[in-house]
């Protein structure tokens, strides 16, 4: 009987060469990861993590793997400059470090941060838990794709007691190539006992180019670690970008992520924290705004597995134009982890009829004496507030905009770094409609 073709996306990888790196688990760790791909391929809305996601133009598509040019890619500077964040940044182009883009030379006592590539080249073995893991669930098509081929990224350590006031800088750069690439990268970061950091994480577009980027992410926080992660994603218009964050948290860690969604043509951000010592705590704020026709995915997943662990998300989302957002908000708390504070939700905006935003909280509880709550909307701006701004001799267009801005703001107040604030403010004014 013969077999059914291959979709183009899952035949354009299947043959690539896999990265070799000379490190016999590793590599073996790639072949098993395109292996389970291939056999496997992309999921379908049947899938449940995929219902409001569909993948069947990406299906369709051809990308070759790699970037042989990115050392020679052109970047603009001043792309590289964020106000207020001047604190050592690794650069990479098209999934491949950059050291002449970088600044690296003046990094805080007890940081370690360096390219993936030089830490696999000088000592791999500590990274072997994390680079040689295998992806089950049905919906991993991009973390088994990550798994085999991803060659760099960002490895960032920080020593026990370590209090660091600069915030570092992670900036992944996709740029022209002449074609349609897939790049992948893969960060590890580990936050040493009592340590705290604040990661600025960036995606920015050089010029228009329609590749594909993965990327994977391990945040481990050891007793009464503290993490400030901001995500800025501004992918170019034409671009994929999948990504999926993986945090666990140890006793009494704290993990304070705030993330904004406006880039690519589509987008999805797979988020999963573990709380698996008592009283860690993680608080996620976020905002998510397609427009015209992209597609932002945002999904959620928080475990509460030990005893007075606190978990606090508060999402929004903007869509216009024919833009699609979808948000799924799953919080389980599992037996045993009494005294759980668990609380989400999601508010969003429509701004025209085409548009679309799909919310899915989930809410699982098998302990006693836990406080939860979760709770979703979506709608249209309230005519009432708008009355009221009008009657005070403003503009129809400008409430609008005013509301609409503060809406999506909200997540964002709770930053404490001012420059960074400031810096999402911006963003909004000029993304939201004036």
């Amino acid at each position: 009987m013969n077999q059914p073709a291959r979709p183009p996306f899952v035949a354009s990888l299947a043959e690539a060469p896999l990265p070799a790196s000379g490190i016999a688990w590793l590599d073996q760790a790639r072949r098993e990861n395109l292996e389970a791909f291939v056999a496997a391929g992309l999921p379908d809305t049947r899938v449940e993590a995929w219902k409001y996601t569909a993948l069947r133009a990406l299906a369709q598509r051809s990308f070759a793997v790699g970037d042989a040019q990115a050392a020679g890619r052109a970047v603009d500077p001043a792309m590289l400059v964020l106000a207020g964040v001047d604190g050592p940044t690794l650069v990479f182009v098209n999934g491949i470090f950059r050291a002449d883009l970088s600044m690296l030379d003046a990094l805080p006592a007890g940081v370690s941060l360096q390219p993936l590539s030089h830490a696999l080249a000088s000592e791999a073995e500590p990274l072997r838990f994390a680079l040689s893991r295998h992806y089950r669930e049905p919906g991993d098509a991009f973390a088994r794709l990550n798994g085999a081929f991803a060659r760099d990224g960002a490895v960032l350590r920080v020593a026990a007691g370590a209090r660091v006031a600069t915030p570092l800088r992670l900036l992944f750069v996709g740029a022209p190539a002449g074609h349609d690439l897939a790049w992948h990268v893969r960060n590890v970061v580990d936050l040493g006992e009592g340590a705290e950091l604040t990661l600025v994480e960036q995606h920015l577009g050089a010029g228009g180019q329609a590749h594909l980027g993965t990327q994977l992410g391990d945040f481990t926080l050891h007793a009464d670690a503290i993490l400030h992660h901001v995500v800025l994603q501004e992918a170019d218009a034409g671009s994929s970008l999948v990504r999926r964050s993986h945090y666990r948290l140890d006793a009494r860690a704290q993990a304070h992520l705030h993330a904004l969604e406006l880039g690519g043509v589509l987008a999805r951000h797979d988020l999963r924290a573990e709380l698996v010592g008592d009283a860690a705590g993680f608080h996620s704020h976020g905002a998510f705004l397609p427009d015209g026709r992209q597609h932002i995915d945002t999904q959620l997943a928080i475990h509460h597995q030990a005893r007075n662990t606190v978990s606090a998300s508060t999402w929004r989302g903007v869509a216009g134009g024919r833009g699609r957002g979808v948000f799924r908000g799953a919080i389980v708390v599992n037996a045993g982890a009494d005294g759980a504070d668990a609380s989400l939700a999601n508010k969003n905006l429509l701004l025209s009829p085409q548009a679309e935003i799909d919310t899915k909280p989930e809410l699982e509880i098998y302990a006693d004496e836990v406080k939860a709550a979760h709770g979703a909307t979506v709608g249209q701006l309230d005519e009432r507030a708008l009355f009221y701004l009008r009657s005070r001799g403003i503009p129809g267009a400008q409430a609008r905009t005013l509301l609409t801005t503060a809406f999506a703001r909200a997540p964002f107040e709770s930053l404490p770094h001012e420059a960074l604030r400031r810096h999402i403010d911006q963003l909004l004014l000029s993304r939201l409609p004036a």
